[in-house]
């Protein structure tokens, strides 16, 4: 406030700032110090609370208005904070305290103080933001494009538990807010404004100004719900007219969705439905006991761990070599134009780089123009997709001509999966490029030691392994080869960065990390095929465990060729039995033997239709014949699972990658690994390392040695009984 009169109560730790002028209005801020979104924590909870009784009982006061010091609202709870309450319950700590009473002491007072709340929302609010501002009686938000309002807690394994199950729909409707709930939907301001969440808009500099005009009318200072007489909209109780399709309808959706991976979705389900028959403070219980069985699961868990607070560590570069400077990269050059040189393009020309790609004649070069063109029309921008791939275009260069390369700093080969072909590339291209360049490789399957030969300066040479599509896909596997120096990897990591990947960092290997789980995935498969099990069985397992696509699905979509070409290449290696994929190399052979390579050659496991559609090829059964006995469904999934986690252990112990977290994150982020077991590793540790041994054995018993589990995962649960080491109950 700018009023003379006004006066400005110091904050006790810096979160609060409490104005109040000669209007009779107050004006709290929270800002907190040294981030860029405000979230909620116990100090801010404690402070804030001071503010509100300091205006409840100054009797000078007729209204307050809340609001952000910072360019938007509030993000929610402070997950990395949550994390070890978290897992220190899953670990036995029964004592740690996993409910939010002060928070929701707090919200209660401020709708029932007395006095009228208005928030003025200026910018994004989500998760405990939305529900600090539900619990204000009025809500002003501020009009712009990048506003968004949602309680998305349903995306970490979690449940709005500051009120936010019961005060949604008892403000719009049970049939309005579970959508928002259980999908975790967020809303822009128009939206948002429609679904009555905000009860109206301003531009951003003006929503304090907003609120201010509506509490100077002296308006009610109570929420419907504590009204005699209030009736949720549209009704509650399985007598509502819309409690057919809300619940009994919508849990079958809900399983259908999650396959009961997920148990969040149905705990908010039953918040709201049990919830909304009771009085408010008993709902808040509910809401509080919902919530308590979500943290009891090692899902949350997971997903907090390696979907926030992993990922969000690498994307940050906290593993990037120390002490060495920048590289900016202004010009790159890309060797290549097939289906990972255009997405890499246009990923670095949406980051601003000016961009070469090279291929073998100007044709090819022009139809990797219309590639990339396509790409950005699909992208599209937040604006005009026309306006947005026009941008693009204008940075990057389609050509023949290796001269066009000259003086870039760095160059990204994704040429054919050949060394032959590589060596060329790299030989025409390594004269035009400027000294001190990096170089990297996208192969996904030879290793990058050897194609370090080709170039001059083999310190400079590193594998940037980027997954399909690479517009899409947030995970690039970087690969250290043998004579790659950590400058060179600092490089790699900061263009990692500004093309806005989250990068793992792992050592040189026949396929590397990602390939080599990605093979033991789809090689399963096969040697159920073999084995007689129905190809139906297989992909809906997969389905049920979570997995992002199918495995005989994405064999299709990678294509049945590629998978020979790496068997192949493997014999020619001399590489042994393992990485030779032994027992999956009958399958691939007959599937190129009859030339179904996938959907490149209009069909491979499965056959694609003109519309878009697909379903198994039934000529299956003639080349891989269905046995009598089937496999349980959970045998199935089991043997998809796990195969994956011991390989990831093997990778471990072979050096391959050097953290469990990594691993986790290589998995979910490239390889559809499912999310809520946090990956690999975490999988291993939701199952409990004596289970997990357990199961192996039996699979190993029943499929072969390949379910061993190595001697380092028994010690491993004879020593720690976690792969996990919690320090301070944070991930290590």
């Amino acid at each position: 406030m700018t009023d003379a009169k006004s006066t400005a109560t110091p904050p006790a730790s810096g979160l609060i700032t409490l104005t109040h002028g000669g209007d009779g209005i107050a004006l709290i801020v929270i800002d907190c110090p040294g981030t860029s979104v405000n979230v909620f924590s116990a100090a801010l909870t404690h402070e804030l609370s001071e503010a509100v009784e300091t205006v409840l009982g100054d009797p000078s006061v007729n209204g307050v208005i809340l609001t952000s010091g910072k360019a938007g609202f509030m993000a929610g709870a402070d997950l990395k904070a949550c994390y070890p309450a978290i897992a220190a319950h899953l670990d036995g700590h029964e004592e740690t305290p996993l409910q939010f009473p002060e928070e929701n002491r707090l919200l209660r007072r401020i709708e029932t103080g007395g006095k009228p709340f208005a928030c003025a929302i200026n910018g994004t609010a989500l998760g405990g933001g939305l529900e600090l501002a539900l619990a204000c009686h009025h809500r002003v938000l501020s009009d712009d494009p990048d506003t968004r309002v949602g309680l998305p807690e349903v995306s970490v394994g979690l449940l709005p538990a500051g009120g936010g199950t019961q005060r949604l729909p008892r403000l719009i409707g049970i049939e309005a807010a579970l959508p928002l709930l259980v999908e975790g939907t967020a809303l822009n301001a128009e939206q948002a404004l429609r679904a009555g969440i905000v009860d109206a808009l301003a531009e951003p500099p003006g929503v304090i100004d907003a609120c201010r005009r509506w509490l100077l009318g002296r308006p009610d200072a109570a929420q419907p719900w504590d009204k005699d007489g209030y009736r949720i909209p549209g009704g509650a109780g399985p007598l509502a007219e819309h409690a057919m399709r809300s619940f009994y309808a919508g849990m079958a959706k809900v399983r259908q969705r999650t396959q009961n991976n997920y148990p969040a979705p149905l705990a908010i389900l039953r918040a709201v439905y049990e919830g909304t028959q009771l009085p408010f403070e008993q709902a808040l219980d509910v809401e509080a006991a919902c919530f308590r069985t979500l943290v009891q699961n090692p899902v949350a868990r997971n997903l907090i761990r390696t979907q926030f607070i992993g990922a969000r560590r690498h994307a940050a570069l906290t593993h990037r070599p120390a002490g060495i400077a920048a590289q900016p990269v202004r010009r790159l050059a890309i060797l290549g134009a097939g289906m990972m040189g255009t997405g890499i393009a246009y990923a670095a020309a949406a980051a601003g780089i000016d961009v070469v790609v090279l291929d073998a004649t100007p044709q090819q070069a022009a139809a990797a123009a219309a590639k990339i063109r396509k790409i950005a029309l699909r992208m599209g921008g937040k604006g005009d997709p026309d306006a947005h791939a026009a941008a693009i275009q204008a940075r990057i260069t389609c050509t023949a001509d290796f001269a066009l390369i000259a003086g870039a700093d760095a160059l990204i080969e994704a040429v054919f999966e050949d060394r032959a072909v590589k060596q060329r590339a790299f030989a025409d291209a390594l004269r035009y490029m400027a000294p001190g360049a990096l170089i990297a490789t996208n192969t996904s399957t030879l290793p990058v030691s050897g194609l370090a030969r080709y170039v001059d300066d083999p310190t400079r040479f590193i594998g940037m392994h980027f997954f399909s599509p690479v517009e899409r896909m947030p995970l690039l596997e970087i690969i250290m080869g043998e004579q790659t120096s950590q400058a060179t990897l600092a490089h790699a990591m900061d263009l990692a960065r500004r093309l806005r990947k989250t990068p793992i960092v792992v050592n040189d290997s026949p396929g590397f990390y990602t390939s080599r789980v990605f093979c033991t995935y789809v090689d399963e498969a096969m040697i159920m095929l073999r084995e007689g099990v129905a190809p139906a069985l297989i992909e809906n397992a997969a389905r049920m465990a979570g997995f992002a696509v199918p495995p005989l699905a994405v064999l299709d979509e990678v294509s049945l060729d590629l998978q020979k070409r790496v068997v192949d290449q493997a014999v020619a290696d001399g590489l042994d039995a393992r990485f030779r994929r032994v027992q999956a190399q009958p399958a691939i052979e007959a599937m190129n033997r009859i030339g179904r390579l996938g959907r490149k050659s209009g069909g491979g496991f499965y056959v694609f239709s003109d519309e878009g559609g697909k379903h198994l090829w039934p000529g299956l059964a003639e080349l891989f014949p269905v046995a009598a006995r089937q496999p349980d469904v959970h045998e199935v999934r089991d043997r998809l699972l796990y195969i994956q986690a011991l390989e990831s252990v093997r990778c471990l112990d072979e050096g391959v990658i050097s953290a469990g977290q990594s691993a986790d994150i290589g998995a979910t982020l490239g390889l559809g690994f499912p999310a809520w077991t946090g990956g690999p590793i975490s999988f291993i540790d939701s199952v409990g390392l004596t289970a997990f041994l357990r199961r192996c054995e039996a699979l190993k018993a029943s499929c072969g040695a390949r379910f061993d589990p190595p001697a380092s995962l028994v010690g491993q649960a004879r020593e720690h009984g976690s792969f996990y080491v919690e320090e301070g109950m944070m991930p290590a």
